[in-house]
């Protein structure tokens, strides 16, 4: 794997870890998952606005932005879908 890939994966798994951590006897799965997404929702939007111009560019660009990012986030959970009814295994 090389190592753009590598940090990649490491990035991803510290995010994992990190709403792992948060489960608990008060924190579900859902709620951590919900947070975990609101919060990549809330990085991203930041990201797209601090990526232009102006306003005006934001709202021109707004839907291929939230086409991208729900596009990605598509492929992604199709792939981990995926990976779990090829390997299901939690009994």
């Amino acid at each position: 794997m090389n190592e753009e890939n590598n940090g990649f994966l490491k990035r991803a798994d510290a995010h994992i870890a990190l709403a792992n951590e948060q489960l608990s006897d008060e924190v579900t799965q859902g709620a951590a998952s919900a947070s975990f997404t609101y919060g990549a929702a809330r990085f991203n939007a930041w990201m797209a606005a601090s990526s232009v111009e102006s306003v005006q560019d934001l709202l021109k660009d707004k839907e291929e932005i939230i086409d991208y990012f729900m596009k990605e986030y598509k492929l992604a959970l199709e792939e981990h879908l995926t990976h779990h009814i090829e390997n299901f295994n939690f009994s």
